[in-house]
């Protein structure tokens, strides 16, 4: 290489990076307000969602709570209700793009415009490939990416007339390294995190702040709600017990308050929990050996069987030994409207 092109290069590259730097430095000092601003947050009822919508609330913000579950929407409500939040609970199963619209449109009749959409409507559902059936899969993707989809093409022309927006798009770090007996859940976020990498890229031109969020396991109560398949009890203790452990795992106020703060400077990733920050950066240098490590922990799950394609939900799945185990579990479901009481 000559030494003028050499010294070009390392010019542009210092260039390169001061920009950045400058960048990153104007979006932390220009933080995003969220007082008085509308936020739309699906599967906001219960877990995580609700986790987020008191920590927007705190914020400042309006919230419209879009979930399935009318009793459990109706709980959420009266909670933030009784802090003195303005709220609208509406019912909405995100795999409907006419209830969608509605959702939206509800919200702009009641708070007047979309300000920040939070994409956090999920399934989870655990059990070996074998047991995993067509519709399982078609279930995830609708949830995971048409859902989502949706919901951002019906704030997005109003974002853009605007020059001004956040998308905040929950994915997973199965989004990111595929999952053994998560398969379904897996492949839909890795089509969301796609989508959303993909939509922080275009719209930075409108205004419009895309904010991807790649969690490890949280301590949110949501295993009682998840499926299993197979040898369902002991798929649920394995899921929830890792789902309990501090070191593992995020709890639900903690990660909430992540990614509102990461909502509000524009960060275009977040990923929550040490072990997925260090999990996939290993997995970027070294995709093979972590699929062989994975084949290992594999070969410890439980094997097909029990149930087999017949699905039971989490709080059908407990045992006496974990529901001791996993105590955690029982008590953030609680804390997070995952259960009635």
């Amino acid at each position: 290489m000559h030494p003028n092109t050499r010294q070009r290069l390392l010019i542009s590259a210092a260039g390169l990076g001061l920009g950045l730097a400058a960048r990153a430095l104007l979006r932390r000092t220009a933080e995003y307000d969220l007082h008085g601003k509308t936020v739309i947050i699906t599967g906001g009822s219960r877990g995580l969602g609700l986790a987020l919508a008191r920590t927007f609330a705190d914020a400042g913000a309006s919230l419209v709570l879009g979930a399935r579950d009318p009793d459990e929407l109706e709980r959420a409500r009266e909670e933030l209700a009784q802090r003195g939040v303005p709220v609208l609970a509406v019912q909405c199963d995100v795999t409907d793009r006419g209830q969608v619209q509605a959702l939206v449109t509800a919200a702009r009749q009641r708070f007047g415009q979309v300000d920040v959409l939070v994409n956090n409507a999920g399934l989870i559902q655990v059990g070996p490939l074998e047991d995993q059936t067509l519709e399982d899969f078609e279930a995830a993707m609708n949830t995971h990416f048409w859902g989502p989809l949706f919901t951002i093409l019906e704030v997005l022309p109003e974002m853009q007339a605007r020059r001004e927006g956040r998308i905040v798009n929950i994915s997973s770090i199965g989004g990111k390294i595929s999952v053994p007996h998560m398969l379904p859940y897996s492949a839909s976020k890795f089509a969301l995190v796609g989508l959303s990498e993909g939509l922080h890229a275009e719209l930075a031109k409108d205004g419009i702040v895309v904010t991807t969020v790649t969690p490890g396991l949280m301590r949110t109560g949501s295993p009682l709600q998840a499926t299993f398949k197979g040898q369902h009890e002991k798929e649920y203790t394995w899921f929830a017990i890792s789902d309990s452990l501090p070191v593992m795992s995020i709890s639900a106020v903690q990660a909430a308050r992540e990614i509102v703060a990461a909502c509000r400077r524009g960060a275009a990733q977040l990923t929550l929990t040490l072990p997925a920050r260090l999990a996939i950066p290993f997995h970027g240098v070294f995709p093979g050996l972590t699929s062989d490590l994975l084949a290992l922990v594999n070969a410890l799950l439980p094997a097909p069987g029990g149930i087999g394609e017949a699905q039971a939900r989490g709080v059908e799945s407990q045992t006496p030994q974990s529901r001791v185990w996993a105590a955690p579990v029982l008590a953030a479901a609680r804390e997070n409207n995952e259960l009635a009481a």
